[in-house]
């Protein structure tokens, strides 16, 4: 088997994985869920708007600071959206699992044993310690 054949099948095995399958379905929830949508849609449209107020060569203070509210106020409401607060725990479970695998290749391409090679997943702020950067 080939590198590229290997790394097929390694996609297979990332798709089958529960961490995958709960961010695809996150996602999804996200993608259907229309007050969400609205509300991205609408923190976008406020974000252009303040970004044409501050290049603007007069710049009227009290609307930048008014567009600057708004955009927090959305911003908090998208985040706290259960359908967001799911998609990033998901999306953080697959970058995990994926940190991992990119660990142990890195450790391979560097000549450890890639049966005994094992993820680093957090930096000690030790390079002593260190399988390489992400």
């Amino acid at each position: 088997m080939g590198i590229i054949e290997a790394t097929r099948n390694l996609g297979v095995e990332i798709q089958k994985d529960e961490r995958f399958i709960r961010f695809i379905k996150a996602k999804l929830a996200n993608d259907n869920d229309e007050t969400l949508q609205n509300q991205i849609g609408e923190f976008n449209t406020i974000r252009m708007n303040l970004d044409r107020e501050m290049n603007a060569e007069t710049q009227d203070e009290n609307k930048i600071k008014e567009l600057n509210e708004k955009l927090r106020e959305i911003y908090t409401a998208v985040m706290s959206s259960k359908t967001m607060l799911e998609y990033n725990t998901a999306k953080a479970e697959v970058d995990a699992m994926l940190n991992d695998i990119n660990s142990i290749i890195m450790q391979c391409v560097e000549g450890e044993d890639p049966m005994t090679a094992e993820p680093h997943t957090a930096c000690t702020g030790s390079c002593s310690t260190c399988g390489g950067c992400h």
